[in-house]
Parts: C-alpha cells; structure tokens; sequence
C-alpha cells in the first residue's frame, strides 16, 4: 500500500534495479539519483550497455491513460525527428508497473543547461519550438488537462486560503490578489482568444538539454493543451527590452516552420502570474512529501508569504502594461 504522504517511502534501490531488471535489463546495481521533485528519477547502470534513465510517476497523480497520452506524444515528435527524448518501448508498452509503481525507460542523453545568450542559439530554439507545435497542432490531447485560469489561480488559491498557510495579517491581501489575477487572466485570455494546441506546458531551461547540435526536450509530464506562447515565455529572462529581443529571435525561427499569433504576446504576463499562484499551491500540496520541506525549507515561514504577497501585487501592476512589441 502506498501512503498518500510519503508515496516514496518504498521505493528503494532495490526495487528501482528490479524494475529494470523485469524487463530484461540486467542491471549492474549502479543507482543515481537525478533532480526531480514530482517524480522519481534515477539513472540505472546496466550490463554490457549503456546506463538507462528510470522514471516513477507519483502515484495517483496522473490516470494511466493520460501517462501513455503524453508517451504518445513523446513518441509522435521523436518520429518526426524533433529532438525529445521520448520512452523505450519494449515488448511493445512503453508503461510498466512494479512494487505499486508505474514507470518508464528513458535512454540516456547528455548536455548542459541552455544560456541562449546568443541570437543564433535563440533561432534555433525557435525553430525547433515551432517544429514542435507544427506536430502538436495536428491533434487533441484526450486525457491530458487544457490550460486554464480556474486550475491555476483559483483552485490553487484555494489550497492556499483553506489551510494554515498565511499569517493572518496577509490573508486579505492574498485573497484581494489572487482575485484581481484571475480576472484579469481570463480578461487576457477572452480577449487574444487563441488557439489551443498540444504544448510541452513546462518550457523552461531546466527541462532543456542543450548540446553541439541543438536542444533535447525533456520532460513532458506537464504536456497540456495550451497556447504557443507557453512553451516560449518561460525562455524570457531580463528587462522588458531584453525579453523584447529574445522573444524576436525566438519567433524568427519559429516562424520558419510554424505561423505564430503575434496577439499571444499578451499572454506573457499573465501566464507569468498563473505560474506565481500555482507553484506556491504546489509547494504546499506536496509538503507532506518529506523531500519537499528538505529542497524547499524556505517556503512557508511568514518571510516567503510577506515576499509571495509583494511579488503577487508586482505582477498585478505588470498586468497593466502594453504587451511586448516586435
């Protein structure tokens, strides 16, 4: 049985190694543990091959339909030779179970974190972007969520307001926020009316591998139905001036393989906020999970809520602003 708290607690080394070996993988007992909060990782050394990536799934988080749902996809624009590292399919399945685990087989792949600090290196990424959601807008998601502002603002602040989280004197202000964020997102979102496509939904640098040839997309356990401008926003870092650049270098290869809605570019901000309200919600939903108070042990002390609270009215007034002009 595995506990909703602590869903980890049984999954050892051993069981890691003996689920690769089930699969006639047999492993040379070497077990590294990689950076991964939501999910369970570990690269596997394995006999006479090459080591193997492992990933656990937290239990009851996704439907197995919608785990195989992004395992298609995975495997839909690796077929198009888009470099996403996608799941081994062995004896035909791409899903296993073992010890109450569902998991996946991921070979391999090397590179470093993505600087994009050149224009060239931002084209590309475009490019490869735009190569992506060329594949993702030819089909729906069935089982996987569709971006919106009631999972992401309102039910997150929910979590947040329903339990023991904010310091009493913060209570309103949050309230008052979060409120004034979710309307004006759904504002946002009425007025661009864009089109919604199948998109990585977690585009940012740490879920980019970037080598000699290019990037490698990883992680595609947020995939979702959603606009373009998702899988590019998170790849803006910097002053108003310098986004405005990157974003023009972004869409310059991207449009080489795709058509971009330039009325999309009012959604950065806005997104920018969903994000800020549900990454803490996040945090407080999986604190019971003790790797997070171990990763996170800055979050929730009366500082981060006073800091959340003023970074949340920052982004309130971001709102107001003209979107980027290319």
């Amino acid at each position: 049985m595995i506990a909703s708290n602590t869903p980890y607690a049984n999954l050892t080394p051993e069981v890691v190694l003996a689920a690769v070996e089930r699969l006639g993988r047999p492993t040379d007992g070497r077990v590294l543990a990689l950076g991964s909060y939501e999910n369970r990782v570990y690269q596997v050394g394995l006999e006479d091959a090459e080591p193997v990536v492992v990933k656990f799934y937290r239990p009851n988080r996704w439907s197995v339909a919608a785990i195989l749902e992004e395992h298609a996809f995975a495997r839909e624009l690796a077929g198009a030779e888009i470099p996403v590292i996608a799941p081994e399919r062995i004896d035909g399945a791409t899903l296993f179970e073992h010890h109450g685990y569902h998991y996946a087989v991921y070979p391999r792949r090397g590179g470093r974190w993505p600087e994009l600090g050149t224009s060239d290196d931002r084209v590309l990424m475009g490019r490869f972007l735009g190569r992506l959601h060329r594949v993702g807008a030819t089909r729906r998601f069935e089982q996987r969520a569709t971006l919106g502002v009631d999972a992401m603002v309102r039910s997150s602040a929910a979590v947040i307001t329903g339990g023991d989280w904010l310091p009493e004197y913060l209570r309103d202000r949050y309230s008052q926020s979060v409120a004034a964020i979710a309307d004006q997102a759904e504002a946002a979102f009425a007025g661009v009316a864009p089109r919604f496509l199948r998109v990585h939904g977690d585009c940012h640098r740490g879920n980019v591998l970037w080598t000699e040839q290019g990037p490698h997309f990883v992680d595609l356990d947020d995939c979702v139905m959603g606009p373009a401008i998702q899988d590019l926003w998170m790849l803006l870092a910097g002053s108003r001036a310098e986004m405005t650049g990157q974003c023009r270098d972004l869409l310059e290869g991207y449009e080489q393989f795709n058509e971009f809605d330039r009325g999309e570019l009012a959604l950065i901000e806005p997104l920018r906020a969903m994000r800020m309200v549900h990454y803490a919600a996040w945090l407080a939903r999986r604190w019971a999970d003790p790797a997070f108070p171990r990763a996170f042990p800055w979050f929730g002390g009366a500082r981060y809520w006073e800091n959340h609270v003023v970074e949340l009215g920052q982004q309130l007034e971001a709102l107001t602003e003209p979107a980027l002009r290319l």
